[in-house]
């Protein structure tokens, strides 16, 4: 994968090079077929003439071949084409074909095939300048051969480098949203779900307010609500709810935008109501209800705890709000601190759930509200504990008080007495 820009040197004349290229073409296309043209009778005389962008030309259309070549001398071969294209002024419009070239099956190498185009890829990437913006095609062409096979891991660690590539290269907003959904498309195939979602959102935030309610948005946004309702452990929906392409949908697919407001901070009742009102339509958006029950379970527990003033949740309550038995209380309160929704823990002798942590799903005017009441109810707590304390503070320095005048009464009265008597012992002289 990209690493920093290298120099690819390789000995030899322009001419020399081209003619040594096409010949290797033309031997790897006759174990192929017979009759075919060659590439070296149609290169010579334009060489002879000095058209070197032609010559090249040529070339590149010859080298879908190479694909055929012996894997051993695969990726010699595409480095001396490479070397010439970069030679011409006009490399911007022969390098993109050879990334095409190298996304087709490498037909000598079906296990190693991959290995090899990311290979070329790799190294045409890396003799472009970073502002190049033919880096953006060169990366296109890698995700497409990951892709096709099936290895993401190989990709991640370069996704790090994804926002610096984008800047230097001056991608606009259409071709950044292509990029993310190829992405997002890879991650896809290869089972990474939360990935795909976040490449998913980060395509929509592409998308110009004034094009919010197109039918591309629409598409893109009802992808990414479904994607994010299916994930099993995705809880969160304020970044989904807040794109303009998403509020868009109030007004093309209701009943989606509906749901999300469930999702995003309502309860099990208003969902068990959504089904009543809404029968059959969950099956006819491929949506696993099972799944998103057992969700609305455990978000439904994060909102009851977070509202929660005491700080402790009676099974009974629960079980009541999640319409399960009392039995089943605690398994779906460890499951809920599983998911990270709350942390907290369950008193079987007093049947309740102590909460030690939680987090509004939403945070509006009702949360405002009960915060506000929180802090009232803190403050009146310290105001009652200050009081008490200011009390202790005068009774012990009352007692303090009285403590040193009766010493010093006693250290008075003793001093006085002693006067006295050394007095009456003086008298007589």
């Amino acid at each position: 994968m990209p690493a920093p820009t290298n120099t690819l040197l390789i000995e030899g004349s322009f001419e020399e090079l081209s003619d040594e290229l096409a010949r290797y073409l033309d031997d790897v296309q006759k174990k192929q077929s017979e009759g075919a043209t060659s590439v070296q009778v149609e290169i010579t005389p334009l060489l002879e003439q000095g058209q070197k962008d032609e010559v090249l030309k040529k070339l590149v259309i010859g080298s879908t071949i190479l694909n055929f070549a012996p894997e051993k001398e695969f990726i010699a071969a595409y480095n001396l084409l490479v070397h010439l294209v970069r030679q011409s002024p006009n490399h911007d419009k022969l390098l993109p074909r050879i990334c095409q070239n190298l996304c087709a099956p490498i037909t000598s190498s079906p296990t190693n095939g991959s290995g090899l185009a990311l290979s070329v890829l790799t190294t045409i990437f890396n003799i472009l300048t970073p502002d190049n913006d033919i880096r953006y095609h060169v990366f296109l062409a890698v995700l497409r051969v990951i892709r096709g096979s099936s290895s993401f891991e190989t990709l991640k660690p370069q996704l790090k480098n994804l926002d610096s590539w984008i800047a230097q290269w001056e991608t606009d907003e259409e071709d950044q949203r292509k990029l993310f959904l190829t992405i997002a498309e890879v991650a896809t195939d290869t089972g990474e779900e939360e990935q795909a979602y976040q490449y998913l959102l980060r395509a929509l935030r592409t998308i110009p307010v004034d094009e919010a309610s197109s039918e591309e948005a629409r598409s893109l946004s009802v992808r990414a609500l479904k994607s994010a309702l299916s994930h099993p452990t995705h809880f969160d929906f304020q970044d989904l709810i807040a794109l303009d392409t998403i509020q868009a949908l109030r007004k093309s697919d209701a009943t989606y935008f509906e749901l999300l407001e469930i999702f995003n901070a309502q309860l099990l009742d208003d969902y068990n109501d959504f089904k009543d009102e809404h029968d059959d339509w969950l099956d006819e958006q491929a949506l696993d209800d099972s799944l998103l029950y057992r969700k609305m379970r455990l978000l439904t527990l994060a909102s009851i705890a977070a509202s929660s003033q005491s700080r402790s949740l009676p099974y009974q309550h629960i079980a009541h709000a999640l319409q399960i038995p009392s039995e089943d209380v605690e398994v779906w309160v460890i499951d809920v601190i599983r998911a990270g929704l709350i942390e907290g823990k369950l008193s079987q002798l007093n049947q309740t759930f102590l909460i030690h942590r939680s987090t509004y799903r939403v945070f509006g005017e009702r949360q405002w509200t009960e915060v506000q009441g929180r802090l009232d109810t803190w403050r009146a707590s310290l105001e009652g504990v200050l009081r008490v304390v200011r009390l202790e503070r005068e009774k012990m320095l009352g007692e303090k008080e009285r403590e040193i005048r009766e010493v010093e009464d006693k250290v008075n009265g003793g001093m006085g007495g002693g006067r006295k008597a050394r007095e009456i012992d003086l008298g007589p002289d």
